[in-house]
């Protein structure tokens, strides 16, 4: 259903509820006909606001930090798989409330809280994260893989025998991966750490799996992942962060003003990507816009400028079939997912509100920002 993006409040994150429950659809299925389970990774997605749509296809959730742990317990309404590089002494107790599996980064961590989680036992399932030191990631800021990581032990580390009370590895070596390179990392993690498996319930493969992207061979990770599992007897449990929220929805923008400086045309925008977009910045990457192309000789083409003072609060360039004006919608297509949950209110900036145009043909504002919540958040 087309979206009516004229009539949005701008700035706005809005997520199209019948793309968001195409992807949701294909992710049951894979989990049903492979015998996985898919849970969602609340770094890449963490919208609660559209958690009664999430809960009608999956039911459990990965977090982080103990606060990602609290809302997949109380808005999910089950506990969290729950994985941090560290969990700090004051909050292992609310860890242990709102998780049902808990993944340590260390042994020296396990070791510090299994006194703790021994009590637990029967109902939280304890894990190990591994470092199989292989990945394909080319963006070192997402690899975990890479020589020196802090994310998880070695196999030279680990000895002959896992320590007791582990019942569960996990490992989170893909980002934006097909079923291939799943393929591939398996083999390696097979090869060193496969005789532990005899002794575990459960495998977590992380996330990364791009499972709702439009060249992603389903079929072939539903056979990847049944015969590994006929393979090991373990339980299989995949992550995805990005997958649920993959190309659901759009940054709608406003031009504000039109900079011209020694050639360069900038639209200021009424966003920010230091602050709305980080992930263009970080990774780095550039957005699509709708209905603008990259540039084009002879079409009016602009840089897009942020609204904050950062010098480096900009991408381009893109081409327009016309001038652009102030009062212009820009479209950022597929903002939903992880850039989303990194958003600040650096210099004061609005936070984008944020909305979904549901089923109805209707939009439905989620939540909206203002004063407060840039004041409440450093005093």
């Amino acid at each position: 259903m087309q979206i009516n993006y004229d009539n949005l409040p701008a700035p706005c994150f809005v997520i199209d509820e019948e793309r968001f429950r195409k992807n949701l659809s294909l992710i049951r299925h894979v989990a049903d006909e492979s015998g996985a389970e898919i849970i969602l990774a609340f770094k890449g997605f963490a919208m609660w606001g559209v958690f009664d749509i999430v809960k009608e296809y999956i039911s459990g959730a990965a977090a982080s930090s103990v606060d990602e742990a609290r809302l997949c317990f109380e808005e999910m309404g089950a506990p969290a798989h729950t994985y941090s590089p560290v969990f700090k002494e004051d909050d292992f107790d609310s860890i242990l409330e709102y998780s049902s599996h808990i993944t340590f980064n260390s042994l020296n961590q396990y070791f510090k809280y299994s006194g703790r989680l021994k009590r637990h036992q029967k109902r939280i399932s304890a894990g190990l994260r591994v470092n199989p030191e292989f990945s394909e990631i080319n963006y070192s800021l997402y690899n975990p893989g890479s020589p020196g990581s802090r994310l998880g032990v070695r196999v030279e580390d680990l000895g002959e025998i896992l320590p007791d009370g582990i019942e569960g590895l996990h490992f989170h070596v893909l980002f934006e991966s097909d079923s291939y390179a799943l393929e591939k990392l398996l083999k390696v993690v097979e090869s060193k750490f496969g005789r532990f498996f005899h002794n575990l319930k459960w495998i977590n493969m992380g996330g990364g799996h791009l499972i709702t992207g439009k060249s992603y061979n389903t079929g072939h990770l539903i056979n990847l992942i049944r015969d590994f599992k006929k393979r090991t007897g373990l339980h299989v449990i995949l992550e995805p962060g990005s997958a649920f929220a993959w190309e659901t929805g759009e940054l709608v923008a406003t031009v504000e003003d039109i900079v011209e400086n020694q050639g360069k045309t900038t639209a200021i925008l009424d966003v920010s990507f230091t602050a709305h977009m980080p992930d263009c910045l970080e990774m780095p990457y550039k957005p699509k816009i709708m209905n603008a192309t990259d540039p084009v000789p002879g079409k009016p083409t602009y840089r897009m400028g942020g609204n904050s003072c950062l010098s480096g609060d900009f991408m381009g360039d893109w081409s327009f079939d016309h001038q652009l004006r102030p009062g212009d919608r820009i479209i950022f297509l597929d903002m939903i997912h992880y850039t989303m949950v990194k958003t600040t209110t650096f210099n004061g900036v609005h936070h984008p509100s944020i909305g979904i145009w549901t089923n109805e043909g209707k939009f439905r504002l989620i939540r909206e920002f203002g004063y407060e919540d840039y004041r409440d958040r450093l005093s």
